[in-house]
């Protein structure tokens, strides 16, 4: 429901986004905050020389892998594409 969804900034390679999400899902997107920025400083100390959306780019391959390995239920998988997609957007529109 749209007036329970709580505001929050989060910094993604540096960037802030403003975003809103339930209060549940709160400590998931901050772990999954801290898991790409973790995956993004791993990808530029392996392999320098990119730019910030290659190092994005690989972090997701990586997310998205990591998911199938761990047999995610086809159900957690659509949830966690719609909300990957959901981060992309918000990416995509901050970069335009």
């Amino acid at each position: 429901m749209q007036e329970n969804l709580i505001p929050a900034n989060i910094n993604i390679a540096d960037r802030i986004y403003r975003v809103q999400m339930s209060p549940e899902d709160e400590q998931v997107v901050r772990q999954s905050v801290r898991i790409i920025n973790d995956k993004i400083v791993e990808f530029k100390t392996k392999i320098p020389g990119k730019d910030m959306q290659d190092y994005i780019s690989m972090v997701l391959v990586w997310f998205v892998t990591e998911s199938k390995n761990k047999n995610v239920s086809i159900a957690d998988e659509n949830h966690l594409m719609g909300k990957l997609e959901q981060l992309e957007s918000l990416i995509d529109s901050e970069l335009q």
